[in-house]
């Protein structure tokens, strides 16, 4: 399986607090910038600047509520994103395989 990768997306879960907000997200069934803010060591004003990032990759849909607005994470845009994960983890496996052979072949040839 060979996925492109979407450099935008990997930069938005590439960082430890939106990855964090997302898990809080699939947890609770989704929330507003308030509700995540509380259970996170960021301001409320941080948070929706990453939930901001989220949105703009397509990770979160918002849907207001009430003076607020509520995100619920893209089920489909994170199993594009869970997709791209393994296909480069595929990737790299087989990288590094050739690469252990072919130093254990330098290393065969040395030693004889």
């Amino acid at each position: 399986m060979n996925v492109t990768v979407d450099d935008e997306l990997w930069s938005a879960v590439g960082d430890p607090t939106r990855r964090r907000m997302l898990d809080l997200l699939l947890t609770d069934g989704g929330g507003t910038a308030t509700t995540l803010s509380e259970q996170l060591p960021v301001t409320r004003q941080a948070v929706a600047k990453h939930l901001g990032v989220l949105h703009r990759v397509g990770l979160v849909h918002v849907t207001p509520s009430g003076r607020e607005r509520r995100y619920d994470v893209d089920q489909a845009q994170l199993a594009r994103a869970v997709a791209q994960l393994s296909s480069v983890g595929t990737a790299w496996d087989a990288r590094l395989q050739r690469i252990k052979r072919i130093a254990e072949a330098i290393q065969r040839s040395q030693e004889g």
